[in-house]
């Protein structure tokens, strides 16, 4: 399915997967995703975000290579 916003992808998913290193996603609203996903998993393949700060907002954060 298409969704018309970042926000919109996110409501109701399980998980949230990151697979690009576009501007756009660099300084997401960490409470709004921990809002939205039912699981609260956060795939991370680009290795953007530093795994203590995920994790603060609730999120179990899973990265590409590291802890």
């Amino acid at each position: 399915s298409y969704a018309e916003s970042q926000k919109q992808a996110l409501e109701g998913a399980d998980a949230l997967l990151i697979v690009t290193e576009w501007k756009e996603f660099r300084t997401p609203d960490f409470d709004g995703i921990a809002a939205s996903l039912r699981d609260r998993i956060v795939f991370d393949g680009r290795n953007l975000y530093e795994p203590e700060l995920i994790r603060s907002f609730g999120l179990e954060y899973l990265s590409i290579g590291r802890r």
